[in-house]
C-alpha cells in the first residue's frame, strides 16, 4: 500500500488557525489563548519544540499581532517554523526571569484558557506575577478549537485511517494460537509503520478474559484456541490519528460468543447512523447504549462511546452522557461500543466517523463481522 504524501499546511494555513483561536478565544469571553509545547502549538503554528522546563508559550489575543515567548537559543529554530511569518517573536535568555517577557502581552486582570499541557510550573509562575490573572483549560474553554476539520485535515485522517485498515487486513492473516499477546501486538505496531504511521500509539491485544479489560496491555499471556481477542490500534499518520478497534475469534466461536459480538455490531452501527448534523454528541453514546442494554448487557457497557480524533489520537469531543454539543460537518470521532464480560471475555468494535452535510462517513472499512482467525 503506497500513498502520496500530503502538501504541507501553509503559513496562511496557520495564520488562519492562529486568528480563528483568538476571535474564538473572545466570543467565549476569554482575553486570549496561552499555549504551550504540544499538539495544540503544533496545530497553530507548525512548531514543535523540545519540552523542558524552559518557558516556551505563544500567546493569542483579539486585534493584536501572535506573539511567541521563547528561549533565546531556540529563537532560531521558531523563526524556521512554517508559522512563522506570523508570529512576533519575544525572547528571554538563561538567567532573566522568563516571565517577564510574557507579562507585557498579558492583560494583568485578564481571564485566559491556556493548553491543558501547560505546566504547572509555567502556570504557577504566571499567577505569581498576574495574582489577578485567571486561567481555564482550553479543553474546557474551547472545546470545539480543533474539532472541525477542513478538507486537507480530512483527506490525512481518511489516509490513516486507511492504512489502519491495511494493517488489520494484514494481521487477521498471522497465527494468533500459541503465541504471547505481546507478539501480535508488535506485529500491530510493525504493520502500522509499514503502512506510514510515523508514530504507534496503542497497540491492544487483549485475549480470552483480557478483553474484559478495556485498555489491557498487551502482556505474556499465550492465546489459545477458542479465545475472543480484542484488537485496538493506532497512531500518527502525516500528523494525524488512526484508532479502529476489531474483535476476531480464534477458531470458531460459540453461540454465546457470536451473539454478544453480533449486538455489538447492531451497536456500532446504530451509534453510527445517529450522526448528523445538529444532533448532540450524547445522542451517539445513547443510540449505541440502547441496543446493548435491551440485550440485557446494558451493566456490561463500561466506556463512553467514543472520542474526537485529530492531531492527537483522542481530543475534544467526546460521545457520551451529558455532552451537548452538536455535532458539525467537519467534526471526527471514533464510534466505538463494547461489551466486557469479566473472567470471560470482551468484544469492541470501532471506527473513525466525520460529520458529513447530511450525515455521517466512516473512515475505516475492514469488514465488522466476526472474523475467525487460526
Amino acid at each position: 500500500m503506497t500513498a502520496a504524501t500530503p502538501a504541507p499546511f501553509t503559513a496562511v494555513d496557520y495564520e488562519t488557525r492562529m486568528r480563528r483561536a483568538a476571535e474564538a478565544a473572545a466570543d467565549a469571553g476569554l482575553d486570549g489563548v496561552l499555549v504551550a509545547p504540544g499538539p495544540d502549538l503544533v496545530w497553530l503554528t507548525g512548531y514543535r519544540p523540545v519540552e523542558t522546563e524552559r518557558l516556551t508559550l505563544l500567546v493569542l489575543r483579539a486585534g493584536q499581532d501572535p506573539a511567541l515567548v521563547v528561549p533565546t537559543l531556540e529563537a532560531p529554530d521558531a523563526a524556521k517554523s512554517t508559522g512563522a511569518p506570523a508570529l512576533t517573536l519575544h525572547d528571554w535568555t538563561d538567567g532573566t526571569d522568563p516571565y517577564e517577557a510574557a507579562v507585557p502581552l498579558l492583560d494583568p486582570a485578564g481571564r485566559f484558557g491556556i493548553s491543558d499541557n501547560g505546566w504547572a510550573l509555567h502556570l504557577l509562575g504566571l499567577q505569581k506575577r498576574l495574582p489577578d490573572s485567571r486561567y481555564a483549560a482550553l479543553t474546557e474553554a474551547l472545546p470545539m478549537l480543533r474539532a472541525v476539520k477542513d478538507a486537507a485535515e480530512l483527506e490525512r485522517l481518511a489516509a490513516a485511517g486507511a492504512a489502519a485498515d491495511a494493517a488489520f487486513e494484514e494481521i487477521r492473516k498471522v497465527t494468533f494460537a500459541g503465541r504471547r499477546e505481546s507478539e501480535v501486538s508488535a506485529d500491530l505496531a510493525d504493520l502500522l509503520r509499514r503502512f506510514g504511521h510515523s508514530q504507534v500509539d496503542f497497540t491492544i491485544v487483549a485475549s480470552g478474559p483480557n478483553g474484559a479489560n478495556p485498555h489491557h496491555e498487551a502482556d505474556e499471556r499465550v492465546i489459545q484456541h477458542g479465545d475472543m481477542v480484542v484488537l485496538d490500534f493506532g497512531g500518527l499518520k502525516d500528523g494525524y490519528g488512526s484508532d479502529t478497534s476489531r474483535t476476531v475469534h480464534v477458531g470458531e466461536p460459540d453461540d454465546e460468543e457470536r451473539a454478544v459480538h453480533d449486538i455489538v455490531r447492531a451497536a456500532q452501527e446504530a451509534g453510527f447512523r445517529a450522526v448528523r448534523p445538529g444532533a448532540a454528541c450524547q445522542d451517539i453514546d445513547r443510540a449505541a447504549r440502547a441496543v446493548i442494554e435491551d440485550a440485557g448487557y446494558g451493566s456490561y457497557f463500561i466506556h463512553r462511546t467514543g472520542h474526537g480524533i485529530g492531531v492527537t489520537t483522542h481530543e475534544p469531543p467526546y460521545m457520551v452522557e451529558g455532552e451537548e454539543q452538536p455535532l458539525v460537518p467537519g467534526m471526527c470521532f471514533s464510534v466505538e461500543p463494547g461489551i466486557y464480560l469479566p473472567g470471560r471475555f470482551g468484544v469492541r468494535i470501532e471506527d473513525i466517523v466525520t460529520v458529513t452535510e447530511d450525515g455521517g462517513r466512516r473512515l475505516n472499512d475492514t469488514s465488522r463481522e466476526m472474523v475467525v482467525v487460526d
